[in-house]
């Protein structure tokens, strides 16, 4: 790792290795982002769109938090915070460590640093299967659109390719 190379999402994109998910073992452990799992109204809807995954890919919580941000907010705009219920399907359970290097003067060239260090935990990510749901919204007919587009543009913040399912539940 280069030093300006910190935090960058691309180096958390492949989950390589065991996922490390004991807790315990670790102090400072960073804190969630995602603000809920499930918002709207539970009922009966006649839709429910899906979100998928069409590659195994490891997802921080930020970016799932922003999907979900970025997907509900135009569909409460339209059904109302009671006209359509979207939940996750995903929790971030695995821990992201970082050997973190010295990045001051006189650290221009490439540190060694120790070899297979522990590292602090950065950030919290989870790791998904190809094809796997990863949030979706439960809407009404006539809102449908409204929530197919929603999720389109919400899977900018995603660093897979998504697919879109649409199952009718009447």
């Amino acid at each position: 790792m280069v030093h300006g190379d910190f935090m960058h999402g691309a180096n958390y994109r492949t989950g390589n290795g065991q996922p490390y998910t004991r807790k315990e073992y670790i102090k400072g452990k960073p804190q969630i982002k995602i603000a809920k799992f499930a918002s709207g109204k539970r009922g009966d809807y006649d839709y429910c769109v899906q979100l998928l995954v069409n590659e195994k890919v490891q997802i921080r919580h930020m970016a799932i938090e922003s999907t979900r941000l970025a997907a509900n907010k135009p569909v409460e705009k339209v059904a109302g915070e009671t006209g359509f219920f979207s939940f996750l399907r995903v929790y971030p359970h695995v821990l992201l460590r970082e050997n973190k290097m010295i990045a001051t003067a006189g650290a221009d060239r490439l540190q060694e640093g120790m070899r297979r260090a522990f590292g602090k935990a950065v950030s919290l990510a989870v790791r998904v299967r190809a094809g796997q749901c990863i949030m979706e919204i439960h809407v009404k007919k006539e809102h449908l659109d409204i929530a197919k587009k929603s999720l389109r543009e919400a899977c900018i913040k995603l660093p897979a390719t998504p697919k879109i399912k649409v199952i009718s539940l009447k």
